[in-house]
This record gives C-alpha cells, structure tokens and sequence, in this order.
C-alpha cells in the first residue's frame, strides 16, 4: 500500500516536470544539463524530467520602466532635475536570458547617461523646447545597444523637467514680463485701430456731406437756371404778344396811354411819400402828358369820336 502511495507520488511529480503549460504572450527558455536547448512558445509542451529545465521565464509584453530621476547639466552650466519613463519589449528571450546578468538595471545605467549626455549638449530654453528631440535621441541610443540583450526599446519619454528655484523664478519673471509686454502692445494696437476707424470714419462722413452740398448746390443751381428759363421765356412770350398787339389798328395809341398813365402814377407816388414838392420845369408838359393821355382814352373809348 505505501509501496503504490510511493510510486502514485513519482508518477505525479513525474508528469507536472514532464507536461509544461506555457501563457499567452510568454517565453521559457530551456536548458538541457546546463545548456540552452530551446525556447518553449504558449501551449503545452513537453520536457524530459531532471534532464531538462525551465530557466528562464520572460514576458513579452510591453513593459514600462520608470527611470530614476536625476541631475543633468546642461551647455549652459545649469543644474536640471530629470525624470522620465521607458518603454520595451524582449523580443528575443534566448538574448534577453544570456545576453545581460540583468538587462532591466542595463536598460535605465544606460537610459541614464545617454540622458545626461543629450541634455548636456543643449541649452537650458531648449531642453523645454526639445522634449521630442531628446527622447528620440535616447531611443535611438538604447536600441542600438539593447539589440544584444534581445530587447526592443519601444520609446522614452521626459515626465518632469525641474530647474533649480531660483532659475525657475527667473524665468516665470521672464514669462510675466513677456506677458506684461504683449498687452501694452495689444493695448497700443486697440488704440492705433481705433484713432484709424475714427479718421476714417471722419473722412467718409466728410465725403458724405461735402457730396450732399454739392448736390443741393447743383439742385439749387439747376433750379434758378430753370425759373430764369421760364421768366425769360414768360418775358419773351409777353414781349411778342405786345409787340404783335401794337401792331393792330389802335395798338400804337394804347402803348402812348399806358405810358402817359404810368407817368401820372409816378408822379403822384412821389408826391404821395416824398415831403418835398416836386415842380415840372415846364408845367405845360404836366398838362400837356394829361391831355395827350385823355385824348387818347376818349379816342380809344368805343364812341367817343361821335
């Protein structure tokens, strides 16, 4: 009884180091009596016992790295406190098992120099201004290196870059200052455009009223051209009709009353508002300019001759 109990033991242990169940997105590497035999994909697979051995056990998924922080000088003498995050994958896991004692320490030494190395040929602006720069020239860099340790760096990337306190006071002085400096000239700006749009604004109104003088001063001009027009034409029109009257029978002597009337009213209007006594120097011609237009009313007057 103890006897099968013994050999049901044997035969479990047996069968857990025989049959291997490898999980997805993983890689063991094997060895056989000390030496790399072969590298087992997911799945189940098949080992000898106590001949072969899993070594090494690696995942191939993408794997984040935070690299530690660290002070970085820069071209222009300048202390930068740096922090970043690394990302990889073992792509190759024989390499990644016999390559490096330890790829991971590997991977941020080296992360970690070629850091200082980019950031010390730069200025301190252009470390803030060059962030893609730098991480492409860490990539570049470590993949290059960790080729040999069966592992991909997939990309870097700068969580914080600190200055010094007094550098960073500096600067956000800088900043208020540039800030400071944009609104004067915004400010200066409005005031330009708005003293342009009040000229401007001037100068159409200007146009507007001397355009709408000049056009009443037309309308006015071409109005008084047309009332003299039509007087001169009533004129004209009045002078034809007399002078075609005169030509009738009786048109002469009408022409010499009217006048002779017109003379008598002249007279009489100056006496009427002139205080001083206005004498003929012939006062024949009073009574004369009288009865010639009285002889010429009764000589007009229908009958008068009977």
């Amino acid at each position: 009884m103890e006897l099968a109990f013994i050999l049901a033991v044997i035969a479990v242990i047996f069968i857990a180091r025989t049959f291997k169940i490898v999980p997805q997105q993983n890689a063991w590497v094997v060895e056989r009596l000390g030496k790399y035999d072969r590298t087992l994909t997911p799945g189940l697979t098949l080992v000898i016992p106590f001949v072969d051995r899993v070594a090494y056990r690696h995942s191939l998924k993408e794997v984040p790295l935070d690299v530690p922080s660290q002070v970085c000088i820069t071209k222009d003498n300048t202390q930068l406190q740096v922090d970043g995050i690394l990302y990889f994958q073992v792509t190759d896991p024989m390499r990644a098992s016999y390559g490096s004692s330890d790829y991971i320490i590997a991977i941020t030494q080296l992360a970690q120099t070629t850091l200082r190395s980019v950031i010390g040929k730069m200025e301190l602006d252009k470390t803030f201004e060059e962030r893609n720069l730098i991480n492409a020239a860490v990539v570049s860099a470590l993949d290059e290196a960790a080729l040999n340790w069966g592992v991909k760096v997939l990309r870097y990337e700068i969580k914080d870059l600190t200055p010094p306190a007094a550098i960073l006071h500096a600067m956000q002085a800088q900043i208020t200052a540039e800030r400071e400096k944009r609104a004067l000239i915004a400010a200066s700006e409005g005031r330009r455009q708005e003293q342009i749009n009040i000229a401007t604004g001037e100068r159409e109104a200007f146009i507007a009223r001397s355009e709408g003088e000049k056009q009443a001063e037309i309308n006015k001009a071409q109005g008084e051209a047309t009332a003299i027009v039509a007087v001169a034409e009533a004129t004209a029109d009045a002078i034809g009709k007399v002078a075609a009257a005169i030509q009738l029978p009786g048109g002469e002597q009408a022409v010499q009353l009217k006048v002779a009337e017109k003379a008598v009213e002249a007279y009489a209007e100056l006496a009427r508002t002139n205080n001083t006594m206005i004498v003929p120097s012939n006062m024949t011609e009073v009574s004369g300019l009288i009865g010639t237009a009285m002889a010429l009313f009764k000589g007009a007057t229908p009958g008068a001759s009977k």
